[in-house]
């Protein structure tokens, strides 16, 4: 069925009249990795995700998809071998939404790495995490170091090590994962909330009742298996089925800013100790530099957490610290995005302490629950949860279903031929993008950001309508965002379908009228409803810049 948003009442409609293997509650990465696993094996899949696909955590990571180097220090060995291993097939499956990135670690002198202990750190970490002969990990002495990044503060600086992690964006990795799942036949809606379960005479949840938080209406979904993969709000269901006991979920929260590579001409992406141990990030990226993260416990409504002075002062003085000669204010902050992280309750440990590992609870009504974890790992999480409803399946109905096939199987617009194929694929369908009245430059964007999507955007391109006050290629990008990619509302396509909010916020103030009156006409809004998406749109502008609660 069309992934379009002029189509989600009709999908409802149909979910509705279905009984499925399996509802997934949770659009994020995690649910819709396990969409993906589930209906590549076989199974009928549902997934609903209350807000936008990739809305939650999914959209505010540091955007990386690294091999864990940080968990080495809690001496958390299967994990980073885990995790190591699980950012190469990430990478091959999908290479135009990830793309290696060279890493320098500084050595200071009193500093949390010494040479010694970060040589062998790293080399450890090549090994566990199966890094090829050509990405291992050199060690660099001071001037080397100076050479890769000349901004770095240079008092006590004893050398660096140099190491791939991998740099993805995030929201765009769960959006192509959600449409090859439905490219594959699960049926996924956005702006659906699962309000309560339904169980059978025997007490077994067999679906949940929804409501579309777009057309009002409320739907039975039924299925024989039910996943809770809701990131931060994981509690909040288990609590509708009755069994939030044991184990529950610390929320905290990582916030980032954005500022201009004029005014932070960083070169290199560099990981660095603050003044107060913990460690943080600075990565050049589309001609801004972005830095992050905080770990703060976090207590407040997980839909809009939003950086604070506080938040912005402390990455401004870690700046400070490792860079002295960028002079950056709080005025040079363009932009920000904070995420909350669901963590597992682990008491008397700090954020930062608390392990990042996923842990599947299984309630008394059936109820699959899916919780902790990361990013990089959300395809081996996947395997995990349907390799447990597929043998409940097994057991109860006398069904069979392949085995895992994620291993190997590209995600929407990842199939390329493979990483080493891309440059070549991008060079290709630049020169290719003059024909349909973009500039090479435009094409091999949109090439790098789609990949073998493109040609779906290259003949959009032939439905360009001038009057619509939008350029050709926004043109082209937001009619298949709505078509092809579900989006609902104006922050979608700004946020999760471009990243634009985040990497180019002066193109959003500049466009946001077209767009918004684009949107309206193309899905039939009301005033009212075209009312709420603009103020809504204006509300994270300004979240973006100094979240306006507690911020002033």
């Amino acid at each position: 069925m069309a992934f379009s948003s002029k189509h989600r009442s009709d999908v409802l409609q149909t979910m509705s009249e279905k009984q499925y293997d399996l509802l997934i509650i949770g659009g994020g990465i995690t649910g819709s990795g396990i969409a993906l696993d589930a209906v590549s094996r076989g199974m009928t899949v549902a997934l609903v995700e209350m807000q936008d696909f990739a809305a939650g955590t999914s959209s505010r990571s540091t955007k990386l998809v690294h091999g864990g180097l940080r968990y080495l220090k809690q001496f958390e060995v299967k994990l980073v071998a885990e995790v190591g291993r699980e950012r190469a097939i990430v990478y091959e499956n999908g290479p135009h939404v990830t793309t290696p990135e060279w890493m320098l670690l500084p050595i200071y002198r009193g500093g949390t790495f010494g040479k010694w202990s970060t040589s062998v750190g790293l080399w450890l970490y090549d090994r566990l995490a199966g890094v090829k002969q050509s990405e291992r990990r050199t060690m660099l002495d001071a001037r080397q170091t100076l050479e890769k990044e000349p901004l770095l503060k240079r008092d006590g600086l004893l050398g660096g090590g140099y190491y791939v992690e991998y740099r993805t964006d995030d929201a765009r990795l769960t959006i192509e994962v959600i449409k090859k799942a439905v490219e594959l036949g699960a049926d996924a809606v956005n702006y659906v909330k699962a309000e309560q379960f339904l169980y059978d005479e025997r007490g077994r949840a067999i679906g949940a009742r929804c409501r579309d938080l777009i057309g009002g209406r409320v739907y039975d979904i039924r299925a024989k298996k039910v996943v809770n993969a809701a990131g931060p709000w994981v509690d909040a269901l288990r609590d509708k089925d009755g069994s939030k006991t044991g184990k529950r979920l610390r929320l905290t929260k990582g916030v980032h800013i954005v500022i201009d590579q004029k005014r932070f001409p960083l070169k290199q992406a560099v990981y660095f100790d603050t003044p107060d141990g913990r460690m943080v990030f600075a990565i050049p990226r589309d001609g801004k530099t972005y830095v992050g993260t905080t770990d703060t416990f976090y207590d407040d409504d997980p839909a809009h957490p939003a950086m604070t002075e506080e938040d912005r002062d402390y990455l401004l003085q870690a700046i400070h610290y490792m860079f002295p000669s960028v002079g950056v204010t709080a005025d040079d902050v363009e932009s920000s995005w904070a995420g909350v992280r669901p963590l597992i309750y682990e008491e008397g440990k700090n954020p930062s302490e608390i392990s990042r590992k996923d842990e599947i609870w299984t309630s008394p009504s059936g109820l699959i629950t899916i919780a902790g974890g990361k990013l990089t790992g959300y395809r081996k999480m996947a395997e995990t949860v349907v390799d447990l409803v597929a043998k409940q399946l097994e057991k109860e109905e006398r069904k069979t279903f392949r085995p895992c096939q994620t291993k190997q199987l590209p995600i929407s617009g990842g199939d390329v031929g493979g990483s080493h194929r891309l440059p070549a694929f991008i060079a290709e369908k630049a020169e290719e993008a003059v024909r349909y009245g973009l500039t090479k430059e435009a094409g091999a964007r949109l090439a790098r950001q789609y990949g073998t999507n493109v040609d779906r955007l290259f003949a959009l391109s032939q439905q360009y309508d001038r009057s619509s006050g939008l350029t050709r290629e926004t043109f082209i990008r937001l009619v298949y965002a709505m078509e092809e990619e579900m989006a609902a509302k104006p922050v979608d396509y700004f946020i999760r379908r471009t990243g634009a909010l985040l990497f180019d916020i002066d193109s959003v103030w500049r466009e946001k009228e077209a767009v918004v009156a684009f949107m309206a006409r193309y899905l039939g809004w009301t005033g009212e409803e075209r009312d709420v998406y603009e103020k809504e749109l204006d509300k994270e502008l300004r979240r973006a810049v100094l979240a306006e609660e507690g911020a002033k």
